[in-house]
């Protein structure tokens, strides 16, 4: 008689955890059916009870066939009970689509206004580089070309001395160049 953990034999069958498992799936498949055995029995007595106006649920003391009969009406009206409450349940309240749809609504267009205010932030940014921009643009269109030429090496970072003496101008004015690029750039 071999023993192991996982194994043990009884009368000569081998009994393993495999066999313990499947045989602990049985036991509880088998309480799972005769629990809704017995919620079925109770709701189809309950089904009765709200069918019958108040007539007792538990058949009387009476013969066979008085009790086949009473659950043959218990099951009849169960089914009836049942029809009816799937098609209480399939139908939607009356207002609850348009509460669905408004609030659905409400969401989409919160959604909206932010990226639309998100939006207006790029634009204003974007409007105020633009008039940057055209405001630098207007500064060097009406310079002279020697003097364009100056702005453009003092936003290069070249000194007065280098400026005023690559484009020929007094070292004094390349300094005001050099001064109007960097108030420029402020």
């Amino acid at each position: 008689m071999a023993v192991s953990l996982t194994s043990f034999e009884i009368a000569g069958i081998a009994l393993g955890l495999r066999e313990a498992v499947i045989a602990l799936i049985v036991l509880v498949a088998l309480y799972m059916a005769i629990v809704l055995w017995r919620m079925r029995r109770l709701r189809a007595q309950k089904a009765a009870k709200a069918g019958g106006a108040g007539e007792p649920v538990a058949p009387s003391l009476g013969s066979e066939q008085d009790f086949e009969e009473n659950e043959g009406a218990a099951v009849r009206l169960s089914d009836a009970a049942r029809r009816q409450a799937a098609a209480a349940w399939e139908e939607a309240p009356a207002g609850m689509a348009d509460d669905l749809l408004r609030s659905g609504l409400e969401q989409e267009i919160a959604i909206l206004r932010d990226e639309v205010d998100a939006l207006r932030g790029e634009l204003a940014a974007l409007r105020n580089d633009m008039q940057q921009e055209m405001s630098h643009l207007r500064a060097t269109q009406s310079v002279s070309p020697i003097y364009g030429d100056a702005m453009q090496l003092a936003q290069a970072g070249y000194d007065p001395a280098a400026i005023a003496e690559r484009c020929g101008i007094a070292r004094a004015e390349a300094e005001l160049v050099v001064a109007l690029t960097k108030s420029q750039e402020r």
